[in-house]
């Protein structure tokens, strides 16, 4: 399993604002959720998301197309990918980790 942090930057919106961009993909993220491919994350600054990597760079596809479904010409996407296989780690189990240190 593989954990992505992902940004989508539309490019060329009418203002400064781009939630309602967001909002959208994290709607269709939550279609790959409810077919059991994904689980995500939404933070402040970015999408974390994990899953099989087949399945995570389908997802990544999807939700950097629908900026231009909106009409735009131009979306920037930034992908960072952590992809380890000597064990099985969820984000939470990552997260957990870390507390484990801080007390």
């Amino acid at each position: 399993m593989a954990i992505v942090d992902v940004v989508v930057i539309p490019v060329g919106t009418e203002g400064p604002s781009v939630s309602q961009y967001i909002a959208e993909i994290q709607t269709k993220l939550e279609e790959y959720k409810q077919e059991g491919k994904i689980d995500y994350q939404l933070t402040p600054m970015n999408t974390l998301i994990e899953g099989d990597l087949k399945d995570l760079f389908e997802v990544i596809q999807a939700i950097h197309e629908l900026p231009f479904n909106k009409g735009l010409d131009r979306v920037c996407t930034n992908i960072r990918i952590d992809d380890r296989r000597d064990k099985q780690r969820k984000m939470n189990d990552k997260l957990d980790s870390v507390k484990k240190h801080l007390k």
